[in-house]
């Protein structure tokens, strides 16, 4: 369930990008103005809001943002992404991920499995527009050794995004993973394969089978501390618990000393569309505290105001 709150009525975008030009060209930039429009309109308002900016006054209104007088690192960057289409944020995103070391493959990890196969073949498709190369072939040269082996097939696939299911299937490839994991190969061909290529549907029915076979949760076979491991249960609940998923990353970045500023607006910004009450909600069946405020303990002024609208609070 999405958190964004969009008005009934909204002014025109016209209208829309007038404010946002008084915002940025007066005598400081006035965040709260920048807030109360980008925070509550939807991926298809904020397009048209950017392409009618470009065709009023000349400017990219993503440059804008940019090179906002006095605007916060983290405010700046969490209006920027939001900003973005969907597909080009997980572009830009996948991209900045490329250019670090090997913990932010968890982001590749986290694009390949929480979205659904089309969302995914888009951003792969905005990734080409944007870099004038593949995403697969980034990954590729940017990882090695097993976390290549299973971050390339993961951007490349496209899966069945249905809800039919072979149960004979799962229960045949339960046993493969069984045996797979409880002989330590997680890196096995077989896998990869099973984990990259599967439906969501049918890697569920999969692990629901492999539980009441074996009598334990494949997560719980998988707590190894070894890098590649962790990668490999950040795969599983991202495509098939991905609330859950996205409740750890939000509780890490939160309960951390010093908050992951970076973790905590990608989550909000991606999710803001999609299932981000729902995350909330399992945030607080979790930690016995509302989202909303977790987020104003550890975070500040307008970088603060801007999670708290995308996540539906504003007037708690």
């Amino acid at each position: 369930m999405a958190s964004l709150t969009v008005p009934a009525e909204v002014p025109s975008v016209a209208e829309d990008c007038e404010q946002l030009r008084s915002a940025f060209k007066g005598w400081g930039t006035n965040e709260k103005l920048i807030i109360s429009i980008l925070a509550h309109r939807n991926a298809a308002q904020r397009k048209l809001i950017r392409q009618t900016y470009a065709e009023t006054f000349g400017e990219d209104l993503l440059k804008e943002i940019g090179t906002g007088r006095n605007l916060t690192h983290d405010f700046e960057k969490l209006v920027l992404i939001w900003t973005l289409d969907p597909s080009e944020r997980d572009a830009y995103l996948a991209k900045e991920a490329t250019k670090r070391w090997t913990k932010s493959n968890f982001v590749l990890v986290e694009i390949a499995c929480t979205r659904s196969p089309k969302e995914l073949v888009l951003a792969r498709e905005a990734y080409h527009a944007r870099n004038k190369k593949s995403l697969e072939e980034d990954v590729a040269y940017h990882t090695t050794g097993d976390h290549r082996k299973l971050l390339v097939p993961l951007v490349s696939s496209y899966r069945y995004g249905g809800d039919e299911v072979d149960l004979r299937l799962a229960k045949a490839e339960s046993k493969v993973l069984h045996e797979k994991i409880s002989d330590k190969a997680y890196s096995d061909d077989e896998v990869i394969r099973i984990l990259a290529t599967r439906s969501k549907a049918q890697l569920n029915a999969t692990l629901n089978h492999y539980k009441d076979e074996y009598g334990e949760d494949i997560l719980k076979q998988l707590e190894d501390e070894d890098e590649f491991v962790a990668l490999l249960r950040a795969t599983i609940k991202g495509l098939v618990y991905p609330e859950h998923y996205f409740v750890e990353v939000l509780r890490d970045a939160i309960n951390r000393r010093g908050t992951e500023e970076d973790h905590l607006s990608r989550v909000i910004a991606t999710r803001a569309e999609v299932d981000l009450k729902t995350i909330a909600n399992e945030y607080q069946k979790r930690d016995s505290i509302p989202l909303g405020r977790a987020i104003a303990k550890d975070t500040g002024g307008d970088y603060e105001n801007m999670l708290v609208a995308l996540l539906g609070q504003e007037e708690e």
